[in-house]
């Protein structure tokens, strides 16, 4: 057996193949987004049948099953549904949006993975002194998550088991090293209601009816300081009880005018993001797909000034089409395949509620979305990728207008599912990535370590919820 895992032959291998694969699927999905037409979605769902088939003898058994399962289900709409077809597609259009947003955002962490500015504002987050540490870092993970995405827990959560490493107690060290974790993954989970650069904003948007990042926003961020403030107090509250003296730590040698350069980087986001979405009615996912690869090139560019800028940008970009993008090659598979998943299987079921009688539109439409907030999560335990799940659910709901709220609160419902989902879950990246860099399961973080603080943000969610279906979304 090769001592390489499988996705690092593949990037020393067909590496630069699937990059280039992954790279015309986001140009189709791209200009799909901007010029309406829906034609272009074809190539686009050929690019990413292309890239799954060209990943299959790279990716573990885990994501294989994924494709074997979509496999089944196609076969099932086939042979059970004369619009086989028009299901079949639909579910590769899903896919295939899925692996062209994440292509285009990994390329901003692909940037920022050679910012000096970056890995000074991490190690000054790591190296704040106990009384608010929490809150920077909690801070701190909510800002890299912006950027990062995921990659805001392994910069951080290696920065922060630097610093705990150093404490000679080991009591002291575990119990600083969980609360360093759990700040900055739960300021990452936070970004998920509301930023247009988290699938579950993109998704959510894309499948509600209606539905528009700027008009679900306000209420979204409610959910984000929600998250954010209850993991706050909780720490505060519940500090752990030492047997032994806490010692006092050195000052950090940084002042926080390191968080300025992520600071103007993400004000530039969101200005620009936010501008031509509102002038052009461009959707919010469509507008980021071609911002952040932009703004990533340019801040390539930026970094190397002194040095040929434009070739090092060049050199760069090479890397993360023949290398970068090919190591993602399990993620993408795993959320392509669950996009394919969730949309082919709603197609298939909606038939058979309509035939069940079940009538969802004769439940209160508040009462509706506060299940969402719970049942996303429960899923989430039971293996199901949030992506799957709100793929799955998200079709089969009645419309805003039976429901009685505005598409806004379906989004805000589904958004603080998925959030819990990436709090609590031990099948999601958050948690495996924390309990990878604790030396724990990902079992423990999501069950043990992040247990009642879950159960309170969704108690307290649900009523955030209830309260913006029933007072504050127009009818």
């Amino acid at each position: 057996m090769s001592p390489n895992p499988p996705e690092t032959q593949q990037a020393s291998g067909t590496g630069s193949v699937t990059g280039l694969i992954l790279l015309a699927t986001t140009l189709f999905v791209l200009l799909s987004e901007w010029t309406g037409s829906t034609s272009l979605r074809y190539p686009a769902a050929i690019g990413v049948a292309l890239f799954i088939a060209v990943s299959i003898p790279y990716v573990r058994w885990s994501r294989r099953i994924f494709i074997i399962v979509a496999i089944a289900l196609t076969l099932s709409a086939y042979f059970t549904n004369p619009n086989w077809w028009q299901i079949t597609n639909s579910a590769m259009n899903s896919a295939a949006f899925i692996a062209a947003f994440f292509t285009a955002l990994t390329s901003l962490r692909s940037a920022s993975a050679t910012s000096p500015s970056i890995e000074k504002c991490g190690h000054f987050l790591a190296e704040q002194p106990p009384g608010r540490r929490y809150l920077a870092l909690t801070t701190g993970g909510h800002l890299f998550a912006l950027v990062l995405n995921y990659g805001a827990i392994s910069l951080l959560g290696n920065l922060a088991e630097v610093s705990a490493r150093r404490e000679p107690n080991e009591e002291i060290r575990n119990h600083r090293l969980r609360r360093m974790l759990l700040a900055i993954q739960r300021g990452f989970i936070s970004t998920l209601p509301w930023s247009p650069l988290t699938f579950a904003i993109a998704i959510s948007t894309s499948l509600v009816p209606g539905a528009t990042w700027a008009g679900a926003l306000a209420y979204c961020l409610g959910s984000a300081l929600i998250l954010a403030g209850i993991g706050w107090a909780m720490d505060a509250i519940f500090k752990p009880r030492l047997t032994v003296p806490v010692p006092q730590r050195q000052k950090p040698q940084e002042s926080w005018t390191s968080l300025l350069p992520l600071l103007v980087l993400l004000a530039l986001l969101a200005f620009v993001i936010g501008t031509i979405h509102l002038i052009t009615g461009i959707r919010a996912v469509g507008v980021v797909m071609l911002v952040v690869p932009l703004v990533s090139v340019a801040w390539i560019a930026i970094q190397n000034l002194d040095e040929a800028p434009f070739k090092q940008a060049s050199q760069q970009i090479h890397h993360y089409i023949s290398s970068d993008l090919p190591g993602y090659t399990s993620e993408l598979v795993l959320l392509a395949m669950a996009g394919f998943i969730g949309t082919i299987g709603a197609q298939l079921l909606g038939p058979m509620v309509a035939g069940s009688h079940l009538d969802m539109g004769v439940i209160p439409g508040w009462l509706l979305l506060v299940s969402l907030v719970w049942i996303i999560p429960i899923a989430g335990q039971l293996g199901m990728n949030p992506i799957l799940s709100v793929s799955l659910l998200a079709p089969l709901l009645p419309t805003s207008a039976q429901l009685g709220v505005s598409p806004a609160g379906i989004v805000t419902a589904i958004t603080a599912g998925w959030a819990l989902s990436g709090a609590s879950s031990p099948f999601t990246a958050t948690t495996m990535l924390v309990g990878n860099v604790a030396g724990v399961s990902a079992w423990r973080v999501g069950l043990k370590w992040n247990g009642a603080y879950s159960l309170v943000c969704a108690v307290a969610l649900s009523v955030w919820v209830a309260i913006v279906a029933l007072h504050f979304t127009p009818i």
